[in-house]
């Protein structure tokens, strides 16, 4: 890894050096801040002049990450005897970066709230999206009698009367079978996250009271609307 080495920053030609070395670059060490950026803007006094374009540039945008960071206003710290002037309220930064890396650390671990929150936000984007992908199917529908005396009226008045989010009923018919019976065929429209066929036939259509009059159901067609 490349190492990089700048001084006398407070000076014009400390600052050149600086500029030489932005030409062509964002950041100190590439396209993105990283800790080298706090430590070099630490040391530079203030803003780059006009003749230096590319430092300039890098100031700013190394003070804008750090004000959004550090709201408050600076008032003046002192190290080694000599006191940093207070902040003004346009150019100059709020804080003064140490040396120390770890007294400022942009970029350290997730902490545990973090990862809980990340975590959070993907299962709701999951949720989200299985939702939007939740169809709907067009299922046909075969409702046989347990003989030729069943009422088949009753036995689709009983058939219609089940209720449940995502069911919709829709048009049927009477079709011999044979000896004298008929098997109810009946259309419905289901949203697929909400019914389970399945379920609907052992749960709800081949159970008391509904088996007083069916005796089976059949799937004739399932198809995808």
């Amino acid at each position: 890894m490349a190492v990089f080495s700048f001084s006398d920053l407070h000076t014009e030609s400390g600052v050149k050096t600086l500029e030489e070395h932005l030409s062509g670059k964002s950041f100190i060490s590439g396209d993105q801040i990283s800790k080298d950026d706090v430590k070099v803007f630490g040391a530079v006094t203030q803003k780059p002049g006009e003749g230096f374009p590319n430092a300039a540039k890098w100031y700013d945008s190394v003070y804008l990450v750090l004000a959004a960071r550090f709201p408050g206003q600076a008032v003046g710290v002192r190290f080694g005897g000599q006191a940093a002037a207070p902040a003004p309220t346009s150019e100059a930064p709020k804080e003064n970066a140490g040396d120390d890396d770890d007294d400022l650390d942009l970029f350290g671990d997730e902490t545990e709230e973090d990862k809980k929150a990340a975590e959070e936000r993907e299962a709701a984007k999951k949720a989200s999206s299985k939702k939007k992908e939740s169809g709907k199917s067009s299922v046909l529908l075969d409702v046989k009698p347990w003989d030729d005396e069943t009422d088949m009226k009753k036995l689709e008045e009983m058939v219609r009367s089940i209720e449940m989010p995502g069911l919709l009923w829709g048009a049927s018919k009477l079709v011999a079978v044979g000896y004298g019976i008929k098997k109810l065929q009946i259309m419905m429209t289901i949203i697929d996250d909400l019914v389970s066929v399945d379920s609907l036939i052992e749960e709800r259509l081949t159970v008391e009271p509904a088996n007083e009059y069916i005796q089976s159901c059949d799937i004739v067609a399932f198809n995808k609307i």
